[in-house]
């Protein structure tokens, strides 16, 4: 294994995952920390956790437990993969989590790249950018979970790590891979060790991907896979071969969680054509919608059309219901919902399963008990199709502001093997 990631969701995981196979670099995605050795010919491993809202302690062990597994499996350069929107708290979970690998790993200096201009993700600045809006003004400051009420993403890391953060401007990402080491030694003479890098295009990350080709541990969105491989590639470490993929026409399903303005575009897209089941917070706590009853609904849907079931809704109709049953209560018990739907549609045959949602999709897939995922062709940038290793389950993993408006039919031909 040559490079080793770990991702704090499986959404963004599967969205790595995408970029690197899609570099020709051989790659499986992990569903949590493997327990047998990696496949020899695996160039990328990418251990995917459910670690982005569970509590720091657990997320900071969890992700030492990974890079431990990927340092056993002999990589060399160490990822760890958060959200282009750098979803976390004041508390953490990225800064905790950062510290803490670069404790175990003896690094002294790191880099925080969470952009991804293709994913109309970009920094300058040092603001995050969603397109045209600055992060705190994109949607995101609604996140149930995660509410970002700050573009300076400087300032949001400030008091989740240890360590000081510094800054990389965009005209010396733009000068090369000379003028971002220099600048990164710069930072670290002034004791800056967490340094945050302007990336305003795509070939911004590849400069940058060329200037970190001798750190042990860079950190950021799945955008900065687009400058590593290269660096393996020019040193004569890739292979050649690679596997077919095939895909499935077997019965399918739209399940979705998130709440992101883009999907409930998407949903409302689908809608127009396609069955739909909306489940709310108070009947799944109540016991009124389980999800026996949701594949009793499924099940009698017409054949060949895939039914959606979501609980995607209006930011005051999350907030109206945190404030009723909890906002963990809430969470907890949406989650547990999809993911015991999931299990139901598993066990009666159905084979491929879209999931909109970064924490829906990690109950879901946990769930499950995928060992590993292999990863198929992309239905939409950061979104790959993806088969399970071990059984005939096909899932499409999408990051809730992913995707236009068409993608959930979009990623069910893909799945089936039909090209877009």
């Amino acid at each position: 294994m040559l490079l080793g990631c770990i991702g704090d969701d499986f959404t963004g995981s599967s969205d790595l995952a995408n970029t690197l196979a899609k570099s020709g670099m051989k790659t499986i995605q992990y569903c949590g920390v493997p327990v047998d050795p990696a496949d020899p010919s695996v160039e990328v491993g990418v251990v995917a956790l459910k670690s982005r809202t569970i509590p720091v302690t657990d997320a900071v062990r969890q992700s030492l437990q990974a890079v431990e597994w990927l340092l056993k499996q002999g990589a060399r350069q160490i990822y760890f993969k958060y959200c282009s929107t750098f979803d976390s708290t004041p508390e953490g979970n990225i800064g905790p989590v950062i510290d803490a690998l670069m404790e175990h790993l003896g690094v002294e200096q790191t880099l925080v790249c969470p952009a991804f201009p293709a994913t109309g993700r970009t920094v300058y600045q040092g603001h995050l950018f969603v397109s045209d809006r600055l992060l705190n003004e994109s949607g995101m400051e609604h996140h149930p979970l995660t509410p970002m009420r700050d573009a300076d993403i400087r300032r949001w890391l400030a008091p989740q790590t240890r360590g000081a953060v510094g800054h990389v401007s965009a005209q010396a990402v733009r000068e090369g891979p000379e003028a971002i080491l220099a600048a990164l030694t710069r930072e670290a003479a002034e004791g800056r060790t967490r340094v945050v890098v302007d990336t305003i295009a795509d070939e911004d990350l590849h400069w940058i991907g060329a200037a970190v080709r001798d750190m042990k541990l860079v950190t950021g969105g799945s955008g900065l896979a687009l400058g590593l491989p290269a660096n393996f590639r020019d040193a004569g470490l890739l292979g050649s071969d690679r596997e077919t993929w095939e895909g499935s026409a077997g019965r399918a399903v739209v399940l979705s969680g998130s709440c992101s303005n883009q999907t409930r575009r998407q949903i409302a897209e689908y809608s127009q054509g396609h069955p739909i089941l909306k489940v709310e917070p108070e009947a799944v706590l109540s016991g009124a919608m389980t999800p026996r009853a949701a594949m009793e609904w499924i099940d009698v849907q017409p054949t060949g059309i895939a039914p959606l079931v979501y609980s995607s809704s209006e930011p005051d109709e999350v907030r109206a219901a945190q404030s009723k049953f909890g906002r963990d209560e809430v969470a907890a018990a949406l989650e547990g919902f999809f993911a015991a739907t999931a299990l139901e549609l598993v066990a009666n045959g159905y084979e491929r399963l879209v999931i909109a949602g970064g924490e829906t999709s990690g109950a879901i897939v946990e769930a499950l008990d995928f060992s590993a995922l292999e990863v198929g062709p992309e239905i939409a940038p950061g979104v790959p199709a993806l088969k399970a290793e071990d059984r005939p389950v096909w899932v499409a993993l999408k990051s809730g502001n992913f995707g236009d408006e068409a993608f959930f039919a979009k990623a069910l031909d893909v799945m089936k093997g039909e090209t877009t």
